[in-house]
């Protein structure tokens, strides 16, 4: 299988937008949660590239703002989440449908994965997965709208892709995620190395992303909530026991919310 070309647009402090270079058609791409429209035309321009459609995961405004000028720039469909109120019109999405882009070359699934927000989706297919604000590398969303129970479940689906899964989330985290996440697992040797890479990436000026679900599955801590390491540091933290994995998830992000 050819890889699918994923490029990172840079936009406002850490937020990346992601252009797909179309594999039915070079000259076309699709974009990916377009917070700032400015950014987008200008590798669309630079690139001799047209927009042939827009993918949005959920409704916050780093992830939307741009919608509005670039389809009055291009006429693009938008497509987005069903389960929540889009400050623009989409075609709506949710869990279990495919979003089939023939034209483009793009065929993904969809997948709910609430918890950031009430109704985030994902799109998976191609051997890449699009979380939006719900998995980091090395870390997850903040729980603006939904529960322990929900993210966690979100991360599991996340988590059963394959392992060789390329995952492009829309921040870059990276590196203080990581920096929790050696707080939690210490010992954690896969951690170490991943930090170091990553570390020296930023260092060059470089996107720490894509990740895979294969490394987020040795280094993410809330992909690890059933790891006794894991288990054993937030019950210390906590100062209590945390007998399922979603107490555990919880008091991990508690911790992390609180992290400095």
């Amino acid at each position: 299988m050819t890889q699918l070309d994923v490029r990172p647009i840079r936009a406002f402090q850490d937020n990346y937008i992601w252009l797909i270079r179309s594999p039915g058609d070079p000259g076309v791409a699709t974009v990916v949660d377009p917070g700032d429209a400015a950014p987008v035309l200008q590798a669309l321009d630079s690139g001799g590239l047209q927009l042939g459609a827009i993918l949005i995961t959920h409704y916050h405004p780093d992830h939307v703002g741009g919608v509005p000028d670039l389809v009055a720039a291009t006429a693009a469909p938008v497509h987005g989440p069903r389960h929540e109120r889009m400050p623009v019109p989409v075609e709506a999405h949710g869990g279990g449908d495919r979003l089939s882009l023939p034209a483009l070359g793009l065929d993904f699934a969809v997948l709910d994965v609430p918890g950031h927000t009430a109704g985030h989706i994902a799109y998976h297919g191609h051997g890449v997965v699009f979380p939006g604000d719900t998995l980091f590398s090395g870390g997850c969303g903040r729980l603006f709208e939904g529960t322990p129970e929900q993210m966690l479940a979100s991360l599991d689906a996340l988590a059963a892709l394959p392992e060789a899964t390329r995952v492009f989330p829309a921040h870059e985290y990276t590196l203080a995620n990581l920096r929790f996440a050696q707080a939690v697992e210490p010992g954690n040797e896969d951690l170490a190395a991943y930090a170091r890479h990553a570390a020296a990436l930023r260092q060059a000026g470089e996107p720490t992303l894509p990740s895979t679900i294969g490394t987020e599955k040795r280094i993410n801590p809330f992909l690890r909530c059933r790891v006794d390491d894991v288990r054993e540091a937030a019950e210390r933290h906590a100062g209590r026991s945390l007998p399922t994995p979603a107490a555990v998830f919880a008091a991990v992000r508690g911790w992390k919310d609180g992290f400095q």
